[in-house]
């Protein structure tokens, strides 16, 4: 299929946790209601397997898919030639993933940093007594994913049958507690007890006065220099199996990274330190060109940054929601949206346009509509949607909260928040109240966006 950013289309924003079902048993239904609506991108958040918090960027696995999305599955069959061709092609990251999820199992779900020394740092002994004690465990976890990645390849199929492409999202960070670190430390910067030293985060921003701090381990850059990036690089085209364009989450962590001492609360106090992510991108783009990736460039953006994005001709985002203010270089403003750009009213960290109208103070929002040259009668989300689907950026991507008119209550996300996030589902019936379907079809058409019906 052709690269997503070369003609004007329209997307929603829809994790799959949000279907009814909460499973990939709804997909089917849920790409019909895309095509009847004319959107041809199905953008979601990333599909690992998340920690206690339901976070999807804090996932167990860089590489593993969340078996919660299964709602059923066919039972293991020792003949499936299939599953043993699966097995030995992923086995870089799998036969790793089985162990650390029986391990964990075993041990009450304790970190893998709190397992007994001989596990925690993966003595050969300990590991093949795992492997004879949980034989068919660790089978039972690796069918699992076989059967995601059967399930997943058949509605990528689908999708693509409707002309619909489905755009991925990738945590620049992994999980401290996660399979990856616990099977190359090396590749992180812990110190002798397996905790970091240095955590990730971001300083204060639009999202939050004292800076999120995220407390994943940093990478150790030197190690991935020496292996040519062999983890990275392997992670990228695993997730291009999955989706046909993918967003790197704080695409600035490619250029430099906020250290954070471990010992601080928040992510107020640290410094700015550069990585090499020039070279990833360019060890990348020997094996695919051109690069399938959207940077987000949200927040505090540099020119180093900028330069790392246009040097590998990277989509960067715009949200409408950031808009609204005095200054008319902001590129959120719908004048200043360029092509090569995917714009959105509001983002998963966002709350939904509904909710964060009500939230303005009237002279602001007096200001929003002046801006949007509304008239009295004009519903405000539906303008917000029209503004960014009329916009010059080839993608626009719409949040289904949006689309609904929903308010704070469907909000998917508030960063700096640990409790009740990421739960959010739509029921079928909103779907079917007034023509929705017809109406984003109409929104899309007269955009000039190519729809696919």
């Amino acid at each position: 299929m052709p690269c997503t950013l070369q003609r004007r289309r329209a997307g929603v924003l829809l994790h799959p946790t949000s279907l009814p079902s909460g499973t990939l048993a709804d997909a089917e239904s849920w790409l019909n209601f895309m095509s009847k609506s004319g959107l041809s991108v199905w953008q979601m958040l990333p599909l690992g397997m998340p920690q206690a918090d339901f976070s999807p960027y804090q996932c167990l696995s860089a590489f593993a898919a969340n078996p919660a999305l299964l709602d059923n599955y066919a039972p293991y069959t020792s003949d499936d030639k299939h599953f043993r061709i699966f097995c030995r092609h992923e086995a870089h990251w799998l036969d790793d993933y089985a162990l650390f999820r029986c391990i964990k199992s075993t041990h009450h779900e304790a970190a893998w940093f709190d397992w007994p020394e001989e596990l925690r740092w993966r003595d050969d002994d300990a590991l093949q007594q795992v492997s004879r004690a949980c034989r068919d465990e660790l089978r039972t976890i690796k069918w699992e994913q076989f059967q995601l990645h059967l399930t997943w390849q058949n509605l990528r199929n689908n999708a693509h049958d409707r002309d619909i492409q489905l755009f991925g999202d990738m945590p620049i960070f992994v999980a401290h507690d996660s399979a990856d670190v616990w099977a190359c430390p090396k590749r992180f910067m812990l110190d002798d007890q397996g905790k970091p030293a240095w955590v990730t985060g971001v300083p204060p921003d639009y999202f939050s006065e004292t800076g999120q701090r995220w407390g994943n381990p940093h990478y150790n850059w030197d190690y991935h220099l020496q292996e040519n990036f062999t983890w990275w690089l392997a992670r990228l085209e695993h997730h291009f199996q999955w989706f046909d364009l993918i967003r790197i989450d704080h695409f600035r962590g490619l250029q430099a990274v906020w250290m954070i001492d471990a010992n601080e609360e928040t992510a107020i106090n640290g410094h700015w330190r550069e990585v090499p992510g020039d070279a990833l991108l360019a060890s990348l783009q020997q094996r695919i060109d051109p690069l399938p990736l959207v940077a987000e460039d949200l927040g505090m953006i540099t020119p180093a940054v900028r330069k790392l994005k246009h040097k590998y001709h990277l989509p960067g985002m715009a949200v409408l929601q950031f808009a609204f203010d005095a200054f008319e270089d902001n590129p959120h403003k719908p004048a200043n949206i360029v092509p090569n750009c995917v714009a959105y009213t509001g983002t998963h960290d966002n709350d939904t346009t509904l909710g964060w109208y009500q939230s303005l103070p009237d002279d602001t929002r007096k200001f929003v509509r002046d801006m949007l040259q509304m008239q009295p009668e004009d519903d405000l989300v539906d303008r917000m949607i029209e503004t960014v689907l009329a916009s010059n950026a080839n993608l626009a991507i719409i949040p289904l909260q949006d689309f609904l008119k929903l308010g704070s209550d469907a909000r998917m996300n508030t960063p700096g928040v640990a409790n009740g996030n990421w739960r959010w589902k739509f029921r079928w019936e909103q779907l079917s109240a007034d023509d929705l379907s017809g109406h984003i079809h109409d929104q899309v058409m007269r955009s000039k966006r190519k729809t696919t019906s």
